[in-house]
């Protein structure tokens, strides 16, 4: 018998970095203010594939409420050091107006191989994402839990919605990140393996054919880490709102411990196909939380807030022994207020019904977004 999953927690945030007068992406900016970011976090805080954007991860943390001072610690300190160079971190996972075409990308070995395997579909990857770590050390468990976790991704995603706009388009979707990353290669939701092993002979399949390095170019919605022992959440959009993170980080944390437990009963979550799970993912995307999921069993549409309910109620052992009742109850203020991605469309019709123009609206929503990435 294996011993029992750590259940630490491990966050990773990607930012845009936003001129504070134009409101505009940074294109280019110096490289001194991203060594500003670096001498108070160091490590903590590393380039991403366009100039215009960074990235945070924390240690790896016992508790919910850990990973979450360690964000806020981050996300102020990011905010002090770019403000000399009249910059400000944006914790939203499209821009709402700027021109993907006017960015460049890092010049680092591993970004100009990806720009040039990858083309235009990676040069419009101005989108940024928030992944969440749970520590399970078995590798074996750790592929069994990730195939019952693939059913909840959608649930994840909805939550975390925060990309209404692109190129001073109201898109239509909550999460427009998803339809753009969804371009790229070795996407979407995760294989399913009938164990550890399995899964690395299919890696191997293509580390040998010459296609990939190695499995960090993989990014399903849900991956066995290559890096760490750990699951790693992908699917979700990065929360403007810090308590949302925290609240959905603890969701991951509470459904991964959950599915452990029902298999020391000798049961395990019902597998349903990719086809149907790639409905609800659609349905999260489109919608978001104020919409509604398939529920499978009964063939209907169901609120997302009945659905958080629900998870709230069937997690409320694991909340408590992990710590996050807290973190987990906040879920159902997401549900109620909405997301960024609500509150961003709600305050540009709020504008343009007050006469603004659409540009004058989208300026004042990266004023909210840059605002609401510190409020703490």
């Amino acid at each position: 018998m294996h011993k029992a999953p750590s259940f630490t927690l491990g966050m990773e945030e990607e930012y845009l970095l936003v001129e504070r007068e134009s409101r505009d992406l940074a294109a280019n900016p110096p490289e001194a203010a991203f060594e500003a970011c670096k001498d108070v976090l160091g490590d903590q805080v590393t380039h991403e594939f366009l100039r215009c954007q960074i990235e945070v991860g924390t240690p790896v943390c016992e508790t919910v409420e850990d990973a979450r001072a360690q964000l806020q610690h981050m996300r102020s300190c990011l905010h002090a050091a770019a403000a000399p160079f009249d910059l400000a971190p944006m914790a939203a996972s499209t821009h709402p107006f700027a021109e993907w075409s006017r960015l460049t990308h890092t010049d680092k070995e591993r970004y100009n191989a990806l720009a040039d395997d990858l083309k235009m579909v990676v040069a419009r990857l101005v989108i940024c994402g928030m992944h969440v770590h749970v520590g399970i050390e078995d590798d074996d468990l750790r592929v069994d839990l990730m195939a019952q976790l693939t059913y909840f991704l959608p649930h994840l995603l909805a939550l975390t919605t925060s990309s209404p706009f692109w190129r001073g388009n109201v898109s239509g979707l909550k999460s427009y990140r998803l339809a753009v990353f969804d371009e790229l290669p070795r996407t979407g939701l995760p294989e399913q393996f009938a164990g550890y092993s399995e899964y690395q002979r299919t890696i191997k399949t293509l580390v040998n054919a010459g296609l990939i390095e190695d499995a960090t170019k993989i990014w399903w919605d849900l991956r066995p880490s290559n890096k760490f022992p750990t699951l790693e959440m992908r699917v979700a959009d990065v929360c403007t709102n810090l308590a949302d993170a925290a609240a959905v980080a603890a969701l991951f944390q509470c459904l991964t411990r959950m599915l452990y437990r029902l298999r020391g009963k000798n049961q395990r979550w019902r597998s349903y196909s990719h086809f149907l799970i790639e409905e609800n993912r659609w349905l999260a995307q489109r919608h978001g939380v104020q919409g509604e999921l398939v529920d499978f069993g009964r063939s209907t549409l169901i609120p997302m807030q009945e659905l958080i309910e629900e998870l709230i109620d069937m997690l409320s052992e694991d909340a408590r022994e992990l710590g996050c009742e807290t973190e987990l109850a906040h879920l159902r203020t997401i549900s109620q207020q909405g997301t960024s991605a609500d509150k961003q469309l709600a305050l540009y019709r709020e504008r343009i019904d007050e006469g603004a123009s659409p540009q004058e609206a989208l300026r004042d929503v990266v004023d909210f977004l840059v605002a609401e990435t510190v409020a703490f």
